[in-house]
């Protein structure tokens, strides 16, 4: 019996992939278990029109995703820290802050987990940070930082 998977299923399959298993198995387990639904045509057209929808999202999400790395790139962010008498800093800047400030400064939503910093940021100067908006594009952001006392 072929069976359209709705869910991963570990040696048999990834979701939205059509496999051929036994019957008993796919009556008994796949379908009972709401992992899998039997491959008739109204179903393998729904999968079809399914996958489709979900191609077009995935490539309105990278366009977006563009969009903003185009935002980011043309932009900065400055960030204070405090420092000694010999500027010397307290502390550092970490992936948390610059998200906040991005988030201040320029209205854009940035998740903290997206910031890539190799190191934190203990001095002042200007940086190249990377932020990855998608799996497939990444934004150089310049971020200043600067001291006060």
């Amino acid at each position: 019996m072929e069976v359209i998977l709705l869910e991963d299923v570990k040696n048999v399959g990834k979701k939205g992939d059509v496999v051929k298993v036994n019957d008993g198995f796919a009556r008994n387990v796949l379908i009972k278990k709401k992992q899998g639904v039997e491959a008739t045509s109204k179903n393998l057209n729904d999968l079809k029109l399914r996958k489709a929808n979900d191609d077009k999202i995935a490539a309105e999400n990278l366009e977006a995703a563009r969009e903003l790395a185009k935002k980011i790139e043309e932009s900065k962010i400055t960030i204070p820290i405090k420092v000694g008498a010999n500027g010397k800093s307290f502390g550092s800047v970490s992936s948390k802050e610059i998200a906040d400030e991005v988030k201040a400064q320029l209205s854009l939503d940035v998740d903290k987990k997206k910031v890539q910093l190799k190191d934190a940021i203990k001095a002042v100067g200007e940086y190249d940070v990377k932020i990855k908006l998608h799996p497939q594009v990444t934004a150089g952001l310049k971020v200043i930082v600067e001291g006060k006392a």
